[in-house]
């Protein structure tokens, strides 16, 4: 598929995608059936079998839907494998949330992101445990759907609510909240604080079900290309705590780290405050 700027085109890239998602969703369920074993990346993030299955079969299914895009997917990226990138590229994390997969919860994602231009233009996310999926375009809308038997059913469009000043709801990690992701959330009369699990997050104010996520925390990039795309194609914004929004590419530094975010604020119609006010 030859991937463009215009709308349509993306839109049908983001469709393509879905077929990938679940087949790599199904390779981490088998593997979760199977019973697996945990190792330890230098960075003390773990990987499975799991997580190398998935990305195997994304980095497969890229070179069918999408031939001659460079990929940056996590686990080939921590191996050492990182191709240069150009325009377009992908952005790849196999299986976010692998402390909740090993744990035995249900909050891990597989998570595809296109990148133009240094932003995210194109994604989709799945919840393998629970059949939900997400896709989106910029420029063209966000949906999700249920995956039932390997078909994505009941697709609908989701938007991001309309900001209606306060108490609002907000979206935190369930794994890595941080003393400063803390104190941003106090700046706001809250009404509601849902945990949840990796990318998830986006999903959440994507569809209009909270008003804010902050991030004072580490990420990669392919933690959040993918969900970044469906919120920017929701309606949403992520911003850097200098207001600007979160850019995409290589950063400078040697390695895997070549792609490790600042830190970030998503949210919905809401004009997030600044970080420092």
């Amino acid at each position: 598929m030859n991937t463009t700027a215009s709308p349509s085109a993306d839109t049908d890239l983001a469709q393509a995608l879905l077929p990938i998602c679940i087949a790599a969703g199904d390779a981490i369920l088998a593997v979760r059936r199977a019973g697996h074993g945990v190792e330890w990346k230098e960075d003390n993030s773990p990987v499975t079998e799991a997580d190398r299955a998935a990305e195997a079969i994304i980095m497969d299914g890229l070179a069918k839907v999408a031939a001659g895009i460079p990929v940056i997917a996590e686990e080939s990226a921590y191996a050492g494998a990182l191709p240069d990138t150009g325009a377009e590229f992908f952005l790849v994390d196999p299986l976010d949330g692998t402390r909740e997969f090993v744990k035995g919860g249900n909050d891990f994602t597989v998570n595809i992101g296109l990148v133009r231009d240094g932003a995210p233009a194109v994604g989709a996310i799945l919840l393998p445990e629970t059949g939900k999926i997400f896709w989106g375009a910029v420029g063209a809308g966000a949906w999700r759907g249920v995956v039932v038997d390997g078909k994505v059913t009941e697709p609908e469009r989701v938007s991001v609510r309309d900001a209606g000043g306060d108490p609002i709801t907000v979206v935190a990690s369930k794994s890595h909240r941080t003393p400063e992701t803390d104190a941003y959330i106090h700046k706001y009369d809250v009404e509601k604080l849902v945990s949840a699990g990796s990318s998830m997050k986006f999903c959440v104010v994507a569809s209009g079900k909270a008003d804010l996520y902050p991030r004072m925390g580490p990420t990669m990039q392919w933690d959040t290309a993918a969900g970044d795309a469906i919120l920017r194609a929701a309606g949403g914004s992520v911003i850097t705590l200098d207001g600007k929004p979160l850019a995409y590419g290589p950063n400078g530094a040697a390695g895997a780290e070549g792609y490790r975010n600042p830190w970030f604020i998503a949210a919905g119609g809401l004009v997030p405050l600044p970080a420092k006010a």
